[in-house]
C-alpha cells in the first residue's frame, strides 16, 4: 500500500467548527479567571498570556477589563482573583438543591464519625466539590467547595463514573490521564472498568490511599426523584486511624441513611417545584 498516496487521500479532520453564536471573547474572558489557582494565585501578565494562549496584548485588555469590573485586582506587576469571583459560583451553590439540602446532614454526619464529609457533582472530566463539613484536616490537599480532583483516585469519583451511561463512561475514560499519585493508584484502564462494575453491583466505592497516601475514603450515591445519580457523598479518615474494615462496618451504614435522607428531601423540593438539580 502507499502510504503516502493514502495519507493524501485522508488528510487530518478538521476541528468542528464553532456555532455562529459562540462568543469567544467570553470564552477568552472566563479562561483568563481559570487560569488562576491555588497553586499559582498570583500572575503576571506574561504567565496569564502562556496559561491562556492568548497574547500579551489580549491578555492584557482582559486583565484590565475584569480588573475594572471587580474580578481581578493588581500589584505591581502581579495580578490576582478578588473575592468578587466568588459570586460567580455562589450563584450557582445558592440554586443547587443537593448542595443545599446536602450541607446539614453533612455537618451532622462529620460531627458523629468525628471524620470530614463531602458531597459532589461530576463536571465534564472532574469532580467537583459542592459541600463540605470538615471535622479536621487529614490531606495535604485543601479540600474546600470548588475545588476539583480527577474522578478515576477517589470514592465520590468512583460512584459517579459507575452510574454513567456506558456511552458517556467510555468517552471519559478514553480522554483520562491516569497519573500515579501514590503508589496505590489504580491507574490500568482495565482494572479500574473492574472496580466501576464492582461500584454499580454492591452500590458504593471504597478507596485505600489512592489519592493520597494515608486517607481512605468510602462514598455513595445520591439520586433524585427519578433514581438517577446526580451527585456522591462520601466520609474520607486517615489509614492509621481507621482501618478499611470499620469504613465498610460503621461509616458505611450511617452514609446510606444520609443519602437516604438527602435522596428523599431533594424529591420533595423536587416534587414542590422549588427547586432542582442543576
Amino acid at each position: 500500500m502507499n502510504t503516502s498516496s493514502a495519507a493524501a487521500a485522508d488528510p487530518p479532520a478538521a476541528p468542528a467548527p464553532r456555532r455562529t453564536d459562540f462568543v469567544q471573547s467570553l470564552d477568552r474572558g472566563l479562561a483568563v479567571i481559570r487560569c488562576f489557582s491555588s497553586e499559582r494565585p498570583s500572575l503576571t501578565l506574561s504567565e496569564v498570556a502562556e496559561r491562556t494562549g492568548l497574547t500579551r496584548a489580549a491578555a492584557r485588555r482582559f486583565l484590565l477589563t475584569l480588573q475594572e469590573l471587580g474580578y481581578v485586582g493588581s500589584s505591581g506587576r502581579q495580578f490576582s482573583l478578588r473575592p468578587r469571583v466568588l459570586a460567580l459560583g455562589y450563584a450557582y451553590l445558592s440554586s443547587f438543591s443537593v448542595a443545599q439540602i446536602a450541607q446539614p446532614h453533612l455537618e451532622d454526619l462529620a460531627e458523629e464519625l468525628h471524620e470530614s464529609c463531602s458531597v459532589s457533582v461530576l463536571d465534564g472530566d472532574d469532580i467537583v466539590y459542592v459541600a463540605r463539613a470538615s471535622a479536621n484536616r487529614i490531606m495535604t490537599i485543601a479540600l474546600t467547595v470548588g475545588t476539583r480532583l480527577p474522578p478515576y483516585p477517589t470514592s465520590m469519583g468512583r460512584v459517579l463514573l459507575a452510574y454513567l451511561p456506558d456511552a458517556e463512561r467510555e468517552a471519559l475514560l478514553g480522554r483520562a490521564t491516569f497519573r500515579k499519585l501514590t503508589d496505590r493508584t489504580v491507574v490500568d484502564p482495565g482494572r479500574l472498568r473492574e472496580l466501576l462494575a464492582t461500584v454499580r453491583d454492591r452500590g458504593w466505592a471504597a478507596v485505600d490511599q489512592e489519592l493520597e497516601a494515608g486517607v481512605r475514603s468510602i462514598a455513595v450515591p445520591i439520586r433524585d426523584s427519578s433514581g438517577k445519580v446526580v451527585a456522591a457523598i462520601n466520609a474520607s479518615a486517615h489509614a492509621a486511624r481507621v482501618p478499611m474494615r470499620t469504613l465498610e462496618k460503621h461509616f458505611l451504614p450511617r452514609l446510606l441513611d444520609a443519602a437516604a435522607h438527602i435522596d428523599s428531601e431533594l424529591a420533595a423540593r423536587l416534587s414542590t417545584g422549588s427547586g432542582g438539580v442543576r
